[in-house]
This record gives structure tokens, sequence and C-alpha cells, in this order.
């Protein structure tokens, strides 16, 4: 099979396409063909940090769709042929920028037959961290308002959603061109992030820090009592310096049960932005990394 890896830590260009031998699953593990890679922002940050993985060599991703090829030994959840999508081995190495991977079974979901696979593709890590953030942390409640930063984004975007099904007054901000987009979605008041700050809001129940570095501006929004959830490592200290806390997704198989039902109710869109080629996974990188993209970026192989 082939796969994306990388020798040393850096930019883009460090990305390379090798031929590996496919995995075998292991106990109660399944083996995926994928057809979708989920590109999210922990990716790029550990090519250049390597992040919970250390030092290379090692093939980052972590967010797949694709098709069960082989199943391990106890795996009742899933037979060969069945369509699944999930976050397999977070924050450990899944090796997930591959033709193939391995995971145990109950890192996986079944892909809803309405989703494509590169829609189902970028749903698990994007997913789980606005679910986890938004029931399991915050336990948002109807009425409460809440502060989405760049809600145009994988996250974000996903968020929007999630915050508005639970009944909440969402704000969100992005570019001016993306504000009908995230309205579409469920964003009931949106700010210009090239143009307007977070001066004039007040009584926030809820912040995401999606973009780090921006814990003290979204302190100063919150009610008494509200709540900051930070997404990002670099704002580890700040975050609980405003007594906010930081949020590391975890592979969950009943939240991605819990997405895999909103979206077979249409209830949950996945937007996907552009598809690159697994070979192209530098240049998904470097579109990426500029921070201007509206949904998801995925590979397909």
């Amino acid at each position: 099979m082939r796969k994306i890896t990388q020798d040393v830590l850096g930019g883009p260009s460090v990305l390379r396409v090798v031929e590996a031998e496919v995995p075998a699953p292991g106990p109660t593990e399944i083996l995926v063909e994928t057809r979708a890679i989920g590109v999210n922002a922990v990716d790029w940050k550990t090519r250049t940090s390597g992040g919970s993985l250390g030092s290379p060599p090692f093939t980052v991703g972590w967010e797949v769709a694709g098709i069960v090829a082989a199943t391990g030994v106890g795996v009742t959840r899933f037979a060969v042929g069945d369509e699944v999508f999930g976050m397999p081995w977070f924050p450990q190495e899944a090796a997930a920028y591959a033709e193939f991977v391995t995971g145990p079974a109950r890192h996986f979901t079944g892909k809803p037959p309405n989703l494509t696979f590169e829609e189902a593709g970028g749903l698990g890590l994007a997913g789980l961290t606005a679910l986890q953030v938004l029931v399991e942390t915050a336990a948002v409640l109807p009425g409460q308002r809440v502060l989405v930063p760049a809600a145009a984004g994988g996250v974000g975007h996903l968020a929007v959603q999630i915050a508005k099904m639970r009944g909440a007054y969402v704000i969100g901000t992005a570019s001016a061109g993306k504000h009908d987009l995230v309205r579409s979605l469920g964003a009931d008041l949106m700010l210009d992030h090239h143009t307007e700050d977070y001066s004039g809001l007040q009584d926030i129940d809820i912040a995401i820090a999606t973009v780090p570095g921006q814990i003290a501006e979204l302190a100063a929004t919150l009610r008494p009592e509200g709540l900051i959830v930070a997404l990002n490592s670099e704002d580890a200290q700040d975050v609980v310096d405003v007594e906010g806390v930081l949020l590391l997704v975890e592979p969950d198989r009943a939240g991605l049960d819990v997405l895999a039902a909103h979206a077979l109710e249409e209830e949950l869109r996945v937007l996907v932005d552009q598809v690159f080629p697994l070979a192209e996974a530098a240049r998904a990188h470097e579109v990426g990394e500029a921070g201007h993209t509206t949904g998801k970026l995925i590979l397909r192989p």
C-alpha cells in the first residue's frame, strides 16, 4: 500500500509517499481500506512539533472513512464489506494518511448511507470534538449563548449545528463572504473577524477557543460562571488563568453513533471544501495552514 510519512519535523515538504506493508488487524481491531481521510489542524501541528507522536519517522492522520477489509479476533460489531468512519487511536499514532488503516472496532461506527465517503471522512475527529465540547463538557442548554470563532472551519461549522440542535443562541465569526452559509447551518448572529472584535459581546455562556491566542478576549465576553473550552495546547496556561478548560478529543463509539444518527436524519451537514489525492498531502497542509478553509479538507487514496 501507499502511505504518507515523514523522517524529520518541518514544513509540508517533509511529507512523502512511501510503499509499506498492509497492516494486519489485531484482536478486537478492524482493517479499513480508506476511501477518505480528514485533514485537521492537529495533523500539521504534529508534523512540525512531533506532538504526542514524539520524533519521526511517523505518519499523521486520525480521521477516516472506508470499507472494512478484514476483522481481528473477537470483533462482532463489523463484517468485511461494511462502510465505516471514525477516529482511531487518537492521540496515539493511527497512521491514517494511508490506503489501509487498523484500529479498535469501537473507534468506528457505520457510515450513514446518505453521506459520501468524503463527508464521512471529515466527521470523526471534528464532529467528536464539537460534541465533546458542547454536550459532554459544557452541557449547553436551550437559550444559552454560545460563541464559535472560525465558525466556517472544520470544527466550527459542526459546533454551530450541534449548539443549535441543543437550542442555543449561536454567535459565530467568519469572513463576510461566509456569513450566509454559516447562518444556513444555524448561526443566529455573525461577526466579520476582519473588521469586528468581541468588544460588543457580553453574557456569553460558552465560548469555544477554536483559534489559539484568543483566551483573554473570549473571557471578556463571558457572563459570571460562563465557560471557555480551549482546543489548542498553546492556550493551556491562559485557559487555566481564566478558569476555563482545555479539551483533548477522545475516541468514543457512542459519540460517533450520535453523529451518525444526526447525519442520517439530515440534521448535521459536513461541508467539504477541497479533496486532494493522497500523494498531495503536502498541498492539503499548505491550504489548511493558510486558514481560509470552509468545512473540511479531505485526502482521497
